[in-house]
């Protein structure tokens, strides 16, 4: 029995695709957020705890060309917003 499943959706200037794995008992784990830019290149979304110099540890988001072991999802209540120049992607919070 094949558990992954690549959902793909259509949004303004790239498609968005996410591949899911369904454990045994229906449960859904989320793997790496992937967006296609209006390029036709593909990034995965990736995020990393830093500390910062007041002490304070915080999360931190990018996208790179190749899947890491940093591999993360789309947070909630974050878009993901492409640079019409040049493709570059960056989250943003809100809709």
């Amino acid at each position: 029995m094949n558990y992954l499943k690549t959902v793909d959706k259509k949004f303004y200037r790239g498609y968005v695709s996410v591949t899911l794995l369904t454990h045994k008992r229906g449960r859904v784990v989320t793997m790496a957020y992937k967006h296609t830019n209006s390029k036709g290149v593909t990034y995965y979304l990736n995020s990393k705890d830093v500390t910062l110099r007041g002490g304070k540890v915080q999360r931190i988001y990018y996208f790179s060309k190749d899947e890491r072991p940093e591999a993360s999802d789309l947070p909630d209540g974050y878009s993901v917003n492409e640079n019409p120049r040049n493709g570059f992607l960056t989250i943003k919070k809100g809709v």
